[in-house]
């Protein structure tokens, strides 16, 4: 008598999980990620009054982490960190190595890919009432992070550091939170058309 025992097939938890393939692909994925990070870095502009530039660089740590889920995108942000450390010139202005203030906000992109990957396994990114605020919410801990580190390097109080690392780049930031938020489930609505 044979038995055999079905497996259930695994529902995909967030978008990366649609594409077949196991450790191959999460590499690409990761590597991927991280490169249009880079990528999104370069659309760079130096306020005069900051050390801290506006750049693309959040849509795509927001993208990265909720599309991935939280341990590729945890180690999508974390390659691009430490690559950029050891010389890739891929922070905003084609800069390497350690950029000083604005490195808190890189350390906050590991955080924010991991809590906004965490959220979209939780369902967070299939629609926009959900996705709205996972991506305000890993803005605000990516924030976080790079403001605070930004206080302490400069040698600031808190309210110097909100001036500097975080009003300035509010409204930019909620457009690409927004943009972030609808294109997850739309991306999901378009997979189960097919």
């Amino acid at each position: 008598m044979s038995t055999t025992i079905a497996v259930p097939r695994r529902e995909p938890v967030v978008l990366a999980d649609l594409l077949s393939g196991t450790r191959v692909r999460d590499i690409v994925l990761v590597v991927g990620a991280a490169s249009f990070v880079g990528v999104l870095a370069q659309i760079s502009i130096h306020l005069s009054f900051t050390p801290v530039p506006i750049t693309g660089q959040t849509l795509g740590v927001l993208l990265a982490g909720t599309s991935l889920g939280w341990k590729r995108g945890t180690a999508a942000m974390t390659l691009y960190a430490v690559a950029g450390l050891v010389g890739v010139p891929w922070f905003a202005g084609h800069d390497s190595g350690y950029v000083g203030a604005s490195f808190g906000y890189i350390l906050g992109f590991i955080v924010c890919a991991a809590l906004c990957g965490y959220l979209a396994e939780h369902g967070a990114d299939r629609s926009i009432v959900k996705s709205v605020p996972a991506m305000v919410v890993g803005e605000l801990v990516m924030y976080g992070v790079g403001v605070a580190w930004l206080g302490a390097y400069l040698h600031v109080g808190g309210a110097k550091a909100i001036s500097l690392g975080l009003t300035p780049f509010i409204v930019g930031d909620a457009i690409k939170a927004t943009l972030a938020a609808t294109l997850l489930p739309v991306a999901w609505k378009l997979v189960a058309r097919r």
